[in-house]
This record gives structure tokens, C-alpha cells and sequence, in this order.
């Protein structure tokens, strides 16, 4: 299945779905909806799942790793070698995701997608490089459309992949040095947005090292323009191969009628893209918090999405998705293992 064919593939989710979740949900022992967002979590767990009394059979976090001609412009706070050295903590289990992995009982895949360095002597990393590093945005395009395809239908294998396994939980998780700026770039390109309204800090820039950053988006959304109009041409001209491989998990995991837990401001781009390519994938995604880069919570207000979190988090890996799926696993035992009334012989109307 390539990416085409799974964004032919998804559908909304089903009303009668969510009318059975509902019917279920205030049916518990308790006053109705008083479990506010964990109920509203149970209910498109369950329209997702199309199951009745639905599992969670297990959970992946993807870290796809990509990296950026745009570093050459000064846009990030560490050199571009960066990426190379935390992949192979990510291997090592050292890292950030593989501690709250840990935790939610997920599985860490780490995909190199676009490294401009091979590693390979990783045990462990997905091999499934695609191009060594984007172009720098602010002159010429991220990477060709066919380019652009291949690394969203990296996604898409990695979402077979985790159907395969029984997996009915996937995350989405970034690694590559300078990625808040194509993401930036994207959300501008895509919502549209004034950069200066979507450009953020990212890992530690000073007020004039976000200056600079902010021009050097207007530059790259400039020069997109032309390829404005379709999603896949800005994914290729602005974005990162990262980032389009996350659009291919959302989209691979939507048309297989898995939950996907988006975590921050890059995983959101690479949603994004995958809604502008099918609006109903957004059915399937489950955004984990909202980030303190400032266009995160634009994106959100836009769409009328709610983040599960907001704890001022900016590390990206995947962390953000692994903290809030423990939160949906609580939503999904409510709903499953909680008492009804007729269940206790007490009639709530009485």
C-alpha cells in the first residue's frame, strides 16, 4: 500500500460508532459524562476500532530521523551532527522516549528517513533512507516530489508494519537538528499562517536568533508559493523527510483504522499535510499536547483540536505521545471494566 492508496482507503469514522460508545459510557455507574475527556477519549477509541469493547493490543512510538540543508542559515541552537548522536541514544535506550516508552509499555522503532550521515553499524535503526538531508529551504526545494512520496510511503510501511504486529496504537516521534523551521514553514505554507505567527524558539535561539529564523521562513514560503495549492508539492518544496514520513504514519494508520497519537509542533506538521491530503484522517489522530512553540496552539485554535496536555514540552522524540497514550489506556479500562447500572440492579432514573 503507498500513500495514495491509503488516503484513498480512510473513511470517517462511523456515527453509529460513537452512538454505541455514548450509550455505553452513560450507561456506568456515575453521573452522566462526568468523566468528561476520558469519556470523549473511550468514544472515538472505540469508532476507531469498530469494536465494541475495545483493546489496546499493543503500542509503537515511530522516531523517524531526518536532517536539514536549512541548519546552514544558523536557524538551530546545535550543529547538525547532532542528529547522528542522539539516534544512536535513542538505540541505546538512553534518551528521553525510551524512559517514558517504558513507561506506556510501547515498542521505540527508529527509522533513519533522511539522516545526512549513515550509521551503518546501528543495531537496531531502520534502514530506509530516502535522501541524505533536505536542501535548504530558504534557496531551493526540501526535496523532490518523488522524494517527498517515497519518504511518506516510509510511513505508510512503518503503519503495515505495526498492523502486522497487532500493534492498535501508534506514535509518532522526530529527530533532526533544525526541524522546527520546515515545520514552521509548513504550518505558514499550509494553514496559511504569517510566519512570524508559527515561528517559535525551537531548541534555544535568543529574540534576534528568532528574528533571523522568522526571516528565513518568509524566504522559504516565498520561494514555495507556486506549490501552494497542493499539499504533496509543499511537502516536498518546504518540509523535511522526517516530517513527510510522518504524514505517512497518519495516513497509513488512519486507512488501517488505527489510533495515532501526534506529539508536538513537527509530528503536527506532518498531520497537517496528511489532513490537507484527506481531511477525514483527522478522525484517527489524537493529539497529545500542545507545545511552546507559538504556532502549535494557532494550528490547534484553527481546527478546533483539543491537545490532551499542555506542559510547556518541546523535546519532540515521541515524548509527548507516550505520556498521553497512558492516558487514553485509563479512558479505554473506564470504559471497559467500569460497572453499569443494570450491572448493580440500580435504576439511575429512580
Amino acid at each position: 500500500m503507498n500513500w495514495k492508496e491509503a488516503a484513498g482507503r480512510i473513511r470517517p469514522v462511523s456515527p453509529k460508532w460513537m452512538e454505541t460508545a455514548w450509550e455505553r459510557l452513560d450507561s456506568l455507574t456515575k453521573p452522566r459524562r462526568s468523566l468528561g475527556l476520558l469519556e470523549w477519549l473511550a468514544a472515538r477509541y472505540v469508532a476507531v476500532r469498530e469494536e465494541r469493547h475495545p483493546r489496546i493490543t499493543g503500542k509503537g512510538v515511530y522516531v523517524f530521523a531526518g536532517d536539514h540543508g536549512v541548519t546552514a542559515e544558523g536557524v538551530s541552537a546545535y550543529p547538525q551532527e547532532v542528529t547522528s548522536l542522539m539516534v544512536r541514544n535513542f538505540l541505546a535506550g538512553g534518551a528521553g522516549i525510551n524512559v517514558l516508552a517504558q513507561c506506556a509499555g510501547a515498542e521505540v522503532h527508529v527509522v533513519d528517513v533522511g539522516m545526512a550521515s549513515p550509521l551503518p553499524d546501528a543495531e537496531g535503526l531502520l534502514q530506509k533512507n530516502v535522501k541524505r538531508g533536505t536542501g535548504n529551504i530558504a534557496v531551493a526545494p526540501a526535496m523532490t516530489r518523488g522524494e517527498a512520496e517515497r519518504a511518506v510511503d516510509v510511513g505508510v510501511e512503518m503503519a503495515l508494519s505495526a498492523h502486522e504486529k497487532g500493534l492498535s496504537i501508534l506514535m509518532t516521534g522526530d529527530m533532526g537538528i533544525g526541524n522546527t523551521t520546515p515545520s514552521a514553514a509548513l504550518f505558514a505554507a499550509l494553514l496559511p499562517a504569517a510566519p512570524e505567527d508559527v515561528t517559535g524558539k525551537g531548541t534555544g535561539l535568543d529574540d534576534d536568533g528568532l528574528s533571523h529564523k522568522i526571516g528565513v521562513v518568509e524566504k522559504a514560503v516565498r520561494r514555495a508559493a507556486a506549490d501552494s495549492e497542493d499539499p504533496m508539492s509543499v511537502l516536498a518544496s518546504l518540509g523535511g523527510l522526517e516530517i513527510a514520513a510522518i504524514c505517512g504514519l497518519c495516513l497509513g494508520g488512519a486507512a488501517l483504522r488505527r489510533a495515532v497519537f501526534v506529539d508536538g509542533f513537527i509530528s503536527s506538521a506532518g498531520a497537517l499535510a496528511a489532513m490537507k491530503i484527506n481531511p477525514h484522517v483527522s478522525d484517527y489522530l489524537f493529539f497529545s499536547h500542545c507545545s511552546v512553540e507559538k504556532g502549535h496552539r494557532l494550528f490547534f485554535d484553527k481546527y478546533g483540536l483539543r491537545p490532551l496536555l499542555d506542559l510547556d514540552l518541546r523535546l519532540g522524540e515521541g515524548t509527548g505521545a507516550a505520556i498521553a497514550v497512558q492516558i487514553l489506556e485509563d479512558a479505554v479500562k473506564i470504559y471497559n471494566e467500569m460497572a453499569t447500572f443494570a450491572d448493580m440492579g440500580i435504576d439511575p432514573g429512580a
